[in-house]
């Protein structure tokens, strides 16, 4: 396993994928990102990280059953992995430890 620290997207595409559950496969991955996010994104950079995200162990693929209205192609299912969910609740608690000391006056200015 490779380095479990999480870029931006990194993450994002992980929370999305424990978000869609067993529904968590490439298209529906970009389009849920790009309505949270309101970003445009490209199913290439998603499949980029989707397989760096398995290189790391941070992440797991299936292939689900053919369907005749995929002709007869498959779809790979992606989930969480427990190495995943820990490198999710480190980014979480890192970014939890800076907005509990950021003084409140400077957040108003913003």
């Amino acid at each position: 396993m490779k380095g479990t620290n999480l870029g931006e997207f990194e993450e994002l595409v992980l929370l999305t994928i424990a978000t869609l559950v067993s529904d968590a496969y490439s298209v529906a991955i970009c389009d849920d990102l790009e309505k949270r996010t309101g970003r445009s994104v490209k199913l290439g950079v998603v499949h980029s990280v989707l397989n760096r995200l398995e290189e790391k162990g941070l992440a797991k693929s299936k292939l689900g059953e053919a369907t005749s209205a995929r002709g007869g192609k498959r779809k790979r299912y992606y989930a969480v992995t427990n190495a995943g969910k820990a490198a999710l609740l480190k980014a979480k608690d890192l970014r939890d430890q800076y907005w509990s000391v950021i003084p409140e006056f400077a957040l108003k200015s913003i």
